[in-house]
């Protein structure tokens, strides 16, 4: 589902029915928030600039959202950028494998700030012609939506593609072991950690490929690969927050990566081409790394230069 391979994990009996809603929403957020599916809800509304188009409760958090963490980092996160993306090779279903086109065309570049809100009529008003793609959120909001039909389980683990949120214990009794992918060694993993009641996700270089140069993360403010670091992971309350920061942190790179995510009191590792890594005070304090890590780890990141 949405591109991947969801797995749901329920330390206890009796939870079959709730699994089975917790998969539904990742059916449901898909329906609405898929680029690709001309039928869906988030293509239907980009299919009317310049009008004001009634949202259901669930796009219109999802926008509104995408637009908020927009605004929070200047446009390094902007879910605007569909049409790039497209034009970058990004634009086949992964379902029927066809290519997928638009009949719209931007006249100039445009940003978040071409997209308005009315919380009161809860509508979605597009001001010139784009495309708006909610992919660096919506895989975290469906995880998010599981979790809440797990809850009363109490230790469960819900796994979309590598992006996941870990409640409990483990079956074993212990906190949730997470690895991070080795941005440039297939089938390792560059760091570890335990984890518990918390979401943690991933945007790295290596993820996917377009028809194009250049791998799916691109900087919405120039319109460039995104390229200072290779991977970032956030540790988060929720899915949709760190799926979001986690793709903004890649933009923005190791020094304002690392100041936006300890803003927000979230916690992160970010790793460098050369395989530099640079984390949150909260994740050199609460996790362990080796000791080849240290020396960049325990410098303050402020100062630390780009890779």
């Amino acid at each position: 589902m949405m591109g991947t391979i969801v797995t749901i994990d329920v330390a206890a009996n009796g939870s079959e029915d709730a699994v089975e809603r917790a998969f539904g929403w990742f059916r449901e957020i898909e329906r609405l928030c898929n680029r690709f599916d001309s039928h869906s809800e988030l293509r239907r509304l980009t299919a009317h600039p310049g009008v004001a188009v009634p949202a259901s409760e669930m796009l219109y958090t999802a926008v509104e959202f995408a637009l908020a963490v927009a605004e929070e980092t200047g446009g390094a996160f902007d879910p605007t950028v569909g049409h790039q993306m497209a034009t970058r090779g990004f634009n086949r279903d992964y379902r029927t494998g066809h290519i997928v086109s638009t009949d719209l065309e931007p006249d100039g570049p445009v940003s978040y700030r071409d997209v308005h809100l009315d919380p009161e009529q809860r509508t979605v008003t597009l001001l010139r012609p784009l495309v708006l793609d909610l992919g660096a959120l919506a895989k975290g909001l469906a995880i998010d939506l599981a979790a809440r039909e797990l809850e009363p389980f109490e230790h469960y683990a819900i796994d979309a593609g590598g992006d996941l949120y870990l409640a409990g214990r483990n079956r074993g009794g212990e906190l949730w072991s997470v690895g991070i992918r080795h941005p440039r060694r297939d089938r390792e993993v560059i760091e570890s950690l335990r984890v518990s009641n918390a979401a943690v996700c991933s945007s790295g270089d290596y993820e996917r490929q377009g028809s194009g140069a250049g791998h799916h993360i691109i900087d919405p403010r120039n319109g460039s690969t995104a390229d200072v670091v290779v991977s970032a992971t956030v540790v988060a309350p929720t899915a949709m927050l760190a799926d979001a920061l986690a793709t903004a942190a890649f933009v923005l790179g190791p020094v304002e990566g690392i100041r936006l995510l300890e803003r927000h009191g979230v916690d992160g590792l970010l790793v460098s081409r050369t395989l530099d890594r640079f984390a949150t005070r909260g994740m050199r304090s609460d996790y362990r790394f080796d000791r080849a890590a240290s020396s960049a780890l325990d410098r303050d990141p402020a100062v630390l230069p780009n890779a």
